[in-house]
């Protein structure tokens, strides 16, 4: 089983905290021609790109100038660095040594920059999303720009029939669901009571797939269906609107 996630745009690069051994990244030489793409970008041209402040533009402009793979053994575990609500969820600070290798065996960040992540794996600050419109390489996005990396490497990456549990955005799923992999890949969904109705609430959801990620770890689950179980935060297995390979889980307003 592997899970999926979404890497997130807020870091913690302040905090030293590592956990266990860690790895460098699956595919560097990709990576650095994206990198030199960024860094080629001016901070208006960020701000446009990215539609980002500029203050932001000139903070990612210098992080764009300072990436370079001699730098790729001083970065911080993918794991530790991002600091979105899935990550907020997900607790990985919290995990010991036995918590982390279990998870760089089943779990997978997807980025922008560096395509697949493990959760040890060190990154060097950056902001880029998957879903930015960035021509690199004669590719007009990332998305084309990843595909043939990752459809040479990925398929040797799964075992066969192993399932791909998706705890990812859209944008970030696309990435592997473009490479059309025999694989299954269980799709979630966590909906809160609000107003008479079950809805997707976006924070909430984000926090809820960090939760998931976290509970896959510390009960070393390996086979999706045991992901029914899950009851953190007051979630429950909804087997009404779950499908064969769809899981719903609700949470009631208190």
């Amino acid at each position: 089983m592997k899970v999926i996630l979404s890497p997130a745009k807020s870091l913690d690069f302040e905090n030293e905290l590592q956990i266990g051994n860690s790895e460098l990244p699956f595919f560097p030489e990709s990576s650095a021609k994206i990198a030199k793409k960024m860094a080629s970008l001016s901070a208006p041209k960020l701000m446009k790109l990215q539609g980002i402040s500029a203050p932001l533009a000139k903070l990612n402009r210098q992080r764009n100038l300072d990436w370079s793979l001699e730098k790729a053994g001083t970065g911080k575990q993918a794991a530790l660095a991002f600091k979105g609500d899935v990550y907020l969820g997900m607790e990985a600070w919290n995990w010991t040594e036995g918590d982390m290798d279990f998870a760089n065996d089943h779990l997978w960040i997807l980025s922008g920059l560096y395509g697949v992540l493990q959760p040890n794996t060190l990154i060097q600050p950056y902001r880029l999303e998957m879903g930015t419109k960035l021509p690199v390489a004669r590719k007009k996005n990332l998305y084309d720009f990843w595909k043939p990396v990752l459809e040479s490497q990925v398929p040797e990456m799964l075992d066969s029939g192993e399932a791909i549990v998706n705890l990812a955005s859209q944008e970030y799923a696309q990435v592997i669901k473009q490479l059309n992999l025999a694989n299954p890949v269980i799709e979630f969904e966590f909906l809160d009571e609000s107003k008479g109705a079950y809805k997707v609430l976006s924070f909430f959801a984000k926090k809820a797939r960090g939760l998931m990620a976290n509970f896959i770890v510390q009960n070393r689950i390996k086979d999706w269906k045991e992901l029914k179980d899950f009851n953190l935060a007051g979630y429950y297995f909804d087997t009404e609107r779950s499908a064969d390979q769809k899981m719903v889980f609700l949470r009631d307003k208190k």
